[in-house]
């Protein structure tokens, strides 16, 4: 029983020390994926923008297209 009681204080003991270094990867893996995220997301919403904007600019252009010709 002395040897699985050892091995198990061991194994606390090496999770304990190992813990810190575990959780400064996991933050840095996180924060290292938040950033890629934002990153993508940025780059999708301003894809996006550019065409929400062409769409606006050619219903301006329509739009003083059409008041162009009823003043006519």
């Amino acid at each position: 029983m002395s040897d699985a009681s050892d091995n198990a204080d061991l194994r606390q003991r090496l999770k304990a020390m190992a813990q810190p270094l575990v959780d400064s990867v996991d933050s840095r893996l996180r924060d290292q994926v938040d950033k890629r995220v934002d990153e993508r997301v940025e780059a999708l919403l301003s894809a996006r923008l550019a065409v929400l904007e062409r769409a606006v600019a050619d219903l301006d252009r329509a739009v003083r297209d059409l008041e162009a010709r009823t003043r006519d």
